[in-house]
């Protein structure tokens, strides 16, 4: 392991354990601090990104890359009300989960304790810098966060900035640290600081994320890709539908709760593919379709590639299914296990949908861009786990706890 990662780990040990004992009243204090300080730092931050994205741009990046590295006045605004969010959550730290008096007289309690160390190896996204920290600090933990090198000005800016604002409060500036992104190797030390690092939490994409599960010995929360399917049922209501399916695409196209595949109930088909076609190519959507959709121009033939694609910009698979059956089979083949939406006016198709796929977040007619835990209410995320460990879906405070059980008795013995 480099030097690096480990002295930076061994400081963040030590203020997890001071923060062990902070008050609710002291970590707010932090977060509101933090807030603050990265509203007044807008411009700092924001300088700092364009430096990032004009090099990202010189090197020949993505435009939907370039989307998600990219911060203006607002979305600094929006990170830094993610983090005063989190300040006004419940402290889950203290939380009783269950309790019981055993027969033996012994009082039992399960509680939420904090995690202690936990790192985050992250591509693109600053805002992830400023979440993850939150999130972690509320729930007792320090931070260890490795962004990618594409970002790497404008995490850095962000974690002085948040460094420098917990320190004015009385708490120790280690709880947030940043780890060099210049070189490969830390991601490598970071997954591998087994007894060091208690959790490590990789978001971006499926080769990170393959990298990280396979690789770490430190325990993983895997968060996942997103190829998100629309169904439109045989009983919606198609203007409802519409927009549904345009929402659902085109909101923002480069993040993970876009929706990347379409699937039309045959009986509405005749119908309903009048409407979304030319709605989602009027908003610059390329559509890979199967013949049914494929009878209407600028429609492209569509491949199994395609349906297991996470596009990640202005492109849909779409395909004409003949019941709420195959639709579920489509979707259990393709899907990432991230969200998956139904529309329908159908109780039952709406059950038979929810309890058939196997997802993280499952819509009755929403728009997939509601998963996300700001919009779940849990403050900001730390990202969204398509796995079936404690956590799955977005991850807010509760998920980045571990538990204690406290046994009290009055002198029994086995």
């Amino acid at each position: 392991m480099g030097t690096e990662v480990r002295e930076a780990a061994i400081r963040a040990r030590e203020a997890a354990r001071r923060l062990a004992v902070a008050t609710r009243k002291d970590k707010d204090a932090a977060l509101t601090a933090m807030a603050d300080a990265l509203v007044a730092g807008t411009e700092r931050i924001v300088s700092a990104n364009a430096e990032d994205v004009a090099e990202a741009r010189a090197d020949g990046t993505p435009e939907n890359v370039i989307d998600r590295l990219a911060l203006d006045e607002s979305r600094v605004a929006a990170f830094a009300q993610g983090v005063r969010d989190v300040a006004a959550l419940p402290d889950p730290i203290g939380e009783v989960v269950r309790g019981s008096t055993l027969p033996n007289g012994l009082q039992l309690q399960q509680i939420r304790v904090p995690m202690g160390v936990i790192g985050m190896i992250y591509e693109g996204r600053p805002n992830v810098t400023a979440d993850a920290a939150a999130i972690c600090l509320k729930a007792g933990s320090a931070s260890l966060l490795r962004g990618s090198r594409s970002a790497r000005r404008s995490n850095a800016v962000i974690v002085e900035i948040m460094r420098d604002a917990i320190a004015s409060t009385g708490l120790p500036a280690d709880l947030v640290q940043a780890v060099s992104a210049e070189d490969r190797s830390t991601s490598t030390d970071l997954m591998t600081a087994r007894g060091l690092v208690d959790l490590v939490i990789p978001r971006g994409g499926a080769g990170l994320i393959r990298t990280v599960v396979e690789q770490s010995t430190v325990p993983v929360i895997e968060t996942g890709t997103g190829n998100v399917h629309v169904y439109v049922d045989a009983d919606a209501d198609l203007a409802m539908a519409l927009d549904i399916v345009i929402n659902s695409k085109t909101h923002r196209d480069s993040v993970c709760n876009s929706a990347e595949s379409l699937l039309v109930h045959k009986a509405v088909a005749d119908e309903f593919l009048p409407m979304v076609v030319p709605a989602l190519q009027e908003r610059g959507v390329t559509i890979h379709g199967d013949a049914a959709f494929a009878t209407f121009s600028g429609v492209d033939a569509v491949t199994e590639e395609h349906f297991a694609t996470e596009f990640l910009g202005p492109e849909i698979s779409a395909r004409v299914v003949d019941s709420v059956e195959e639709a579920i089979d489509h979707v259990r083949r393709y899907s990432s296990g991230h969200t998956e939406a139904i529309v329908t006016r159908s109780l039952d198709a709406a059950r038979r949908f929810t309890m058939g796929v196997d997802s993280a977040a499952v819509m009755v007619n929403a728009s997939t861009r509601f998963t996300d835990g700001g919009e779940f209410g849990f403050g900001a995320e730390i990202g969204i786990s398509t796995q079936k460990l404690h956590a799955r879906g977005p991850m807010g405070l509760t998920e980045m706890t571990t538990t204690t059980y406290i046994v009290t008795g009055t002198g029994q013995v086995r």
